[in-house]
């Protein structure tokens, strides 16, 4: 008989433990979708922001080299949304100003000399 209270006390111990994780799974589904959606206005920024401060030619030249090294091209637009928010663009950047500036932040060329002898 004394098995029975022992029981009911484990039993209420999982029911609620069962309510803490719901609880928990409900709260950071919340803070995936907050955080998601504060990803997507960042995003949404950006955007603006490129649209605002590039031709035609140069948001084309970017996209392509987006496509071709995803990596470079996050680091072009994230240069240029912080040249444009410090207030160093002056009117809009060109094609000719996005070649120049692709070739200031292209990494280097690892170049190999081979001498046969």
């Amino acid at each position: 008989m004394s098995g029975s209270p022992d029981d009911e006390k484990l039993e209420e111990l999982r029911q609620k433990k069962m309510e803490q994780l719901q609880e928990q799974q409900a709260g950071s589904q919340q803070g995936d979708a907050s955080q998601e959606a504060a990803q997507q206005q960042a995003e949404a920024q950006k955007k603006a922001v490129l649209r605002q401060h590039l031709t035609d030619d140069a948001r084309k030249r970017l996209n392509t080299v987006k496509m071709s090294k995803p990596q470079f091209g996050e680091q072009v637009e994230r240069q240029v949304v912080t040249l444009a928010r410090s207030g160093r663009i002056q009117g809009k950047i060109d094609d000719e100003k996005m070649k120049q500036l692709l070739q200031e932040l292209k990494p280097d060329e690892k170049s190999f000399d081979i001498k046969r002898r």
